[in-house]
């Protein structure tokens, strides 16, 4: 369908770079330079605008206020926000005040164009049939798998490019990020589909079951074995068999498993003789497999020989923009599979909540908090009460500091003009000299907005120039806080590449998930 697109931004380039980016897809753009002028557009349009793509930070009135003037007026619009890096208190804010999906600027013109489609899906049925297709017939595409990131767009696309050859892949990434979902979506893909997809979780087997379970036994082989026992690989002949927690597999097992790699054969315990098979390979690790080959845990060889295609899936906090998809699909789908008599939708607060959580558990763990909330809920709209497990463990997400926050914007979120505005009236500079036109000097107001966090100290306790590796590393931790553990982000913006900051890593024994701790 071709759309009815309002881009809402201050920068003239950005509002051209969005417009053309609108128009690739087939839409229609309309653009207004701030909110009051977007607002007045809304008012006397006889035009439907199906979708807003709006900046957060505009003169005369900000996005914030956009959205609360917006949703005054009845407009149910879905609104994609844009906003800067490291400025997710922006986000909750934005998400509590009804937005739909956010973006981080710089933004590419794929990213905005899967975020608009996905809007454009708000009040279509076709989600919900593509649910229930899937749960009858058991098959997973690339069509199921929902995302907006460019993260895992590219996830995507690699796993796509796999699909089309017989090229062994190592899916490797935290548990609950969905590899199997991935491994699921490259054999539908492939010219295998409707062929067996055979999964084992080496991890959850027995060490002394695993060789009979994966190759098969025959009667007898061992006490109190009446029957022949079938493995794995011979389930999946003609198909693929999707090995996950392959890091678990016992060093004896994997030099069989070698063999069944190269050869395509697979010696079935007890038997005389070998049988061939034809099985394409998916594997799957949450463990640095080049690790547990240097401690000897895994076969170097047989590492080799899986790692052709590696694949690596972020972790559900390295890419937030997804967490507002994901809640939704997943409270249609339990609304669905719960035989409700109407579908839950996911409130603005509740999907702010959900945003401002960093998921250690991954998708598996919102998708079950999901789960919980459907079951429990009693209303038709699922809100911050429905997650109180998860608000218990971010104590700090309450009505009040967030609020605050809209007063003391995230560092790196305005300009130096646009925070000596903001602050002009703050009762921090009320005592202070003033600088020109009445306004606060800069290197103050910074001081006393960020004590701590904007601040390197260039000397140490006794008055001597700090060592510059000291200075270095802790302006690497600053930035992956300040980029949220964004690699390429933190990378181009210290002006080295990713190998190199990945080796400084190392030498300062810095932890990118969470940069502050310091190394034992």
């Amino acid at each position: 369908m071709i759309a009815q697109i309002l881009v809402v931004d201050d920068d003239p380039i950005q509002r051209r770079l969005l417009k053309n980016a609108v128009e690739r897809y087939g839409h229609v753009a309309h653009l207004a330079e701030n909110g009051l002028a977007a607002l007045e557009f809304l008012k006397r349009t006889a035009t439907d605008i199906n979708v807003i793509v709006l900046d957060l930070m505009m003169p005369e009135m900000d996005g914030l206020t956009f959205l609360a003037a917006i949703r005054e007026l009845g407009v149910e619009t879905p609104v994609i926000v844009q906003t800067g890096q490291g400025s997710i208190e922006y986000v909750v804010q934005a998400m509590r005040a009804g937005a739909f999906d956010f973006v981080v600027k710089p933004v590419s013109p794929e990213r905005i164009g899967a975020s608009i489609s996905n809007a454009l899906k708000l009040d279509q049925k076709e989600s919900k049939a593509r649910v229930g297709r899937r749960h009858r017939a058991g098959a997973v595409g690339f069509g199921d798998i929902i995302s907006a990131s460019p993260d895992m767009l590219r996830v995507i696309d690699l796993a796509q490019r796999a699909a089309h050859s017989n090229i062994p892949v190592v899916l490797e990434g935290e548990s609950g990020v969905g590899k199997e979902m991935i491994a699921r979506a490259i054999q539908s893909n492939s010219d295998r589909a409707g062929k067996p997809f055979i999964t084992v979780n080496c991890g959850a087997i027995p060490h002394n079951l695993v060789e009979s379970i994966l190759f098969g036994h025959e009667k007898g082989a061992f006490t109190g074995a009446s029957e022949k026992h079938t493995g794995k690989f011979v389930e999946a002949d003609g198909g693929t068999l999707f090995l996950d927690e392959i890091g678990e597999l016992p060093l004896d097992v994997q030099v069989k498993l070698l063999r069944a790699v190269q050869q395509g054969e697979v010696e079935t315990v007890g038997a005389s003789k070998v049988q061939k098979v034809n099985v394409r390979l998916i594997s799957a690790t949450n463990k640095d497999l080049i690790e547990e080959v240097r401690a000897g845990r895994f076969r170097e060889d047989l590492y080799y020989r899986l790692n052709v295609f590696p694949i690596t899936i972020p972790a559900l906090r390295r890419r937030k923009e997804d967490i507002p998809h994901l809640a939704r699909v997943f409270a249609e789908r339990f609304s669905t599979e719960q035989k409700l008599n109407r579908t839950l939708s996911v409130g603005a607060g509740a999907l702010a909540l959900l945003t401002a959580y960093d998921w250690p558990g991954n998708i598996r763990q919102l998708e079950n908090a999901v789960f919980r909330a459907v079951v429990l809920a009693e209303g038709d709209e699922l809100t911050e009460d429905d997650f109180p497990q998860i608000a218990a463990q971010i104590p700090e997400f309450r009505q009040a500091e967030l609020a605050a926050t809209a007063v003391m914007p995230a560092p790196g979120v305005l300009s130096d003009h646009a925070m000596r505005e903001a602050l002009a009236d703050s009762p921090v500079f009320a005592n202070n000299d003033k600088g020109r036109a009445g306004r606060p000097d800069a290197k103050a107001m910074l001081a006393a907005a960020y004590p701590q966090e904007n601040v390197i100290v260039s000397t140490d306790d006794t008055g001597e120039v700090r060592k510059l590796a000291d200075v270095e590393e802790e302006l690497i931790r600053f930035a992956l806080k300040f980029y949220r553990g964004q690699m390429s982000q933190v990378a181009r913006k210290l002006g080295i590449g990713r190998s190199t900051l990945y080796r400084k890593l190392k030498d300062y024994g810095i932890d990118p998930d969470d940069p502050l701790k310091e190394a034992a």
